[in-house]
């Protein structure tokens, strides 16, 4: 990977974290519209570190305060009825998923999972569950409906594992996490705030476990191009924060429904570029 790539695909990464249109996608179509390889499934968990360090940063108050409650609930059982320590167990229930299904089906995420029709069906079909899933919402959040908006005070453990669910479909290259985690959460009855604020909080400890783990085995056979893959890191945490806090802000008073509109249309670019044979859809093949 050149240092050219490296700025492309980490401004890339911070651009399309937190927005639910699905970074490993984009960072997949980058490298297959300018024919550099594709910087595959380990370089978009390491750079990931980036923009979750943002989250941390971002959240660092709410972070701080789940941590120390969640402690003081290990060996304190009057702490777990503490909002803070309930939430707590509840990022660590719905981390279970996406831990399982990540670890079983390893070789499909770095192979089949990254074909371009896939990623394009991904994209269109998600999208249109994000829109379904934003119109609840709307009627919801406007009292069109006669249960109200739940926040995060009414999560369950159901709710947890289902939100955890969610997340773990983003594996595919065009969910998204934070489309799938807040589609779930809609539909689950949430405002688009709290599903947005619980999607961001929950991917935090899969994420940097996933990055960890990738580091692992990053440097084996020279695949990782480590200065370059640094700075892409560097370029996606500063872009990711200024993503966010725009997007936090952005959800309180808007809908979803433009990056609905930017997914089925960039899904419907992408079958036709490869049914036009354009583009194949194993373009840019994983890199080495």
């Amino acid at each position: 990977m050149s240092w050219f790539e490296s700025i492309v695909l980490g401004l890339v990464q911070g651009l399309t974290e937190f927005l639910p249109i699905s970074s490993s996608a984009h960072l997949r179509l980058v490298a297959a519209f300018s024919g550099w390889p594709d910087p595959g499934a380990a370089f978009t968990a390491i750079t990931q570190i980036g923009t979750e360090t943002a989250v941390l940063i971002y959240f660092r108050a709410d972070i701080g305060r789940i941590l120390a409650a969640w402690s003081r609930s290990l060996v304190d059982r009057e702490s777990r009825r503490d909002q803070d320590a309930r939430m707590g167990w509840m990022l660590v229930i719905g981390s279970i998923p996406i831990g399982v299904l990540g670890l079983a089906f390893d070789d499909q995420i770095e192979g089949p999972f990254r074909d371009l029709r896939l990623t394009a069906a991904m994209l269109i079909g998600m999208g249109l569950v994000l829109g379904v899933a934003d119109r609840l919402a709307a009627r919801t959040e406007a009292g069109a409906t006669s249960v109200p908006g739940k926040s995060l005070r009414d999560l369950t453990v159901k709710d947890g594992l289902v939100y955890g669910l969610c997340q773990a479909m983003a594996l595919i290259p065009g969910v998204s996490r934070s489309g799938a985690t807040t589609s779930g959460g809609l539909f689950m009855g949430y405002t688009r705030a709290a599903a947005a604020r619980y999607c961001f909080l929950l991917a935090v400890p899969a994420v940097l476990a996933s990055g960890l783990f990738e580091l692992r085995h990053a440097g084996q056979g020279g695949r990782t191009s480590w200065g370059p893959t640094l700075l892409a890191t560097l370029i996606a945490f500063a872009v990711g924060y200024a993503v966010i806090s725009w997007f936090m802000k952005f959800i309180e008073t808007r809908s979803f429904m433009p990056f609905v509109h930017y997914r089925v249309a960039l899904g419907l670019v992408i079958i036709t570029l490869v049914t036009s044979g354009v583009i194949s859809p194993h373009a840019a093949g994983s890199a080495g």
